[in-house]
């Protein structure tokens, strides 16, 4: 992976721009995440900045973008509207605590686990909420400061301008590489509406974004086992979906830009990140497959990308609101949608028919799940279908061949013989039609569970209840003390297998 010290300039001033770019598309996202979870914006904005500042530093993978996420804002919002806000700043900091116990035991690896299928599912059902969220954007507040969904002119600039938007992305690159066609869209359009007066929603319409230095603060509530009680199942649970949105972030990244980052590095860094930022008083967050798609397609791959789109969105605070509250919502809108549909796998919808069945399902239930619950949950999902799927396709592939030498009949098994193959096993025999000896010989095979010393004692008794005898060859050590029928056993210390099984009894 490249340093810093490589840097060239045409590198650093993408990286740079690149960072103004996300630091934009990082305003309306963090104020609207920050509506949802019933904390003031700058919470929100704060959270942002920290967690897009300190992952850009520290993180395993340079040029992934972190923030105040909505897969996140869901869960919190139900233990600010029952415990307040304090505790949400507690439960943050426990969050983080966790995530750098998940990257201090180096379990970050196990993402690299989780099935294609799945992540098909994730990068899918992400941008399908991308998408979906920026409608959030098309209400604005009537008389009664209820929201509303715009209409009339307003709703015809807000659809014109996202067009535009969406034209200029495109369009910009066959002009000039000199900038990120998303910055130069939002400029373009931004500048369009300041010169015409369009009636167009803007920034500042959703929430100032003018504030200081974010205060260093520690949770206000009692530091005792009751506290812990309330924010320990919240921060679990945001501990998981912080990590598992992140690392698959990451796994796509080094997809897309064929390289690796490091995922035990990137809990640390995310766990860390979480820690300040409830110390910090804000709302916490992961990585944003968003911003991070609006970032890595521009070229950008550097830490400094990220370290400038936290320092821009921090001055964005400090020193520029009153520009930054002027950029109308439907050109940051016209570039999450740009993002969305870059995001997402439109050739996994050509794979139905090309593909395992049960890989496209397992792709399209991760997608839905996504949608409609959360990224936890679905992706937990997908492994365990995935999981049992493979148990299942394994379970088919034990076999035997058979041949009678000098009258006595041998099996030669191949396979694991488990749970999932124990039935197909029990199939593969025909007691009634073997000669009086018979041999299993189990040099290439392994016998895993209790489910699968079960199949062997049923088979032994099977050829016991007709007056026959079965031979079994080289089992392991295990296998011998837990079958329960010893006498057909042989044993050959120098050349049986030396493997254990997954038996209560041995543990």
């Amino acid at each position: 992976m490249p340093t810093c010290s490589s840097l060239t300039f045409a590198e650093a001033k993408n990286n740079l721009l690149s960072g103004l770019t996300v630091a934009l598309a990082l305003v309306p996202e963090a104020i609207a995440f920050a509506f949802v979870t019933h904390v003031p914006a700058l919470v929100g904005l704060y959270a942002a900045f920290i967690l897009c500042l300190v992952t850009a530093i520290w993180g395993g993978r340079p040029g992934m973008i972190s923030g105040a996420t909505g897969a996140l804002a869901v869960v919190m919002v139900h233990l600010v509207m029952n415990h307040g806000i304090e505790y949400l700043f507690a439960a943050v900091v426990l969050m983080g605590v966790l995530q750098l116990a998940f990257g201090l035991l180096r379990l970050g690896k196990f993402i690299r686990m989780v099935p294609y299928p799945v992540m098909l599912g994730f990068v899918n059902g992400l941008a399908i909420v991308i998408f979906l969220a920026q409608f959030g954007h098309f209400t604005v507040r009537d008389a009664a400061g209820n929201p509303a969904w715009m209409h009339g002119t307003q709703l015809a600039a807000m659809l014109g301008l996202i067009a535009l938007t969406i034209v200029l992305i495109y369009a910009v690159p066959k002009v000039t590489q000199a900038v990120p066609s998303a910055l130069a869209a939002i400029a373009a359009v931004s500048l369009l509406v300041g010169l015409t007066g369009l009636p167009a929603k803007i920034v500042g319409d959703m929430s100032s974004i003018k504030g200081g230095l974010p205060a260093f603060h520690l949770p206000s509530v009692p530091w005792d086992l009751a506290t812990l009680r309330i924010v320990a199942p919240y921060a679990v649970i945001l501990a998981l979906i912080g990590l598992i949105e992140s690392l698959l972030t990451l796994n796509l990244i080094d997809e897309m830009t064929d390289t690796r980052g490091r995922p035990n590095r990137e809990c640390l860094a995310q766990g860390a990140a979480n820690v300040v930022a409830g110390c910090f008083g804000t709302m916490g967050g992961c990585a944003m497959i968003g911003q991070s798609m609006i970032n890595v397609t521009s070229g950008a791959t550097r830490r400094l990308s990220g370290i400038a789109a936290g320092l821009f969105l921090l001055s964005f605070i400090l020193f520029a609101s009153p520009w930054i509250e002027k950029i109308p919502v439907a050109a940051l809108v016209g570039v999450m949608f740009v993002v969305s549909f870059k995001t997402f796998a439109w050739a996994s919808l050509r794979t139905f028919g090309k593909v395992p069945r049960h890989d496209f399902l397992v792709m399209v239930l991760v997608t839905v799940v996504t949608i409609f619950t959360d990224l936890a949950v679905a992706v937990l999902l997908g492994v365990v279908i995935s999981a049992l799927v493979f148990a299942w396709q394994h379970a088919k592939e034990i076999r035997v061949k058979a041949e009678l030498r000098d009258g006595v009949k041998v099996y030669e098994l191949t396979g694991t013989l488990f749970f999932a193959s124990a039935a197909h096993f029990q199939r593969l025999f025909t007691p009634r039609d073997d000669p009086r000896e018979v041999v299993i010989e189990l040099r290439e095979a392994r016998v895993a569970d209790h489910s699968a010393i079960e199949a062997l004692d049923g088979l032994i008794a099977r050829y016991e209840a007709l007056g026959k005898r079965l031979h079994l060859r080289h089992l392991s050590p295990d296998c011998r003390e837990l079958l329960a029928r010893k006498g057909v056993v042989e044993a050959d210390p120098a050349r049986d297998p030396r493997y254990h099984v997954a038996d209560d009894q041995l543990g």
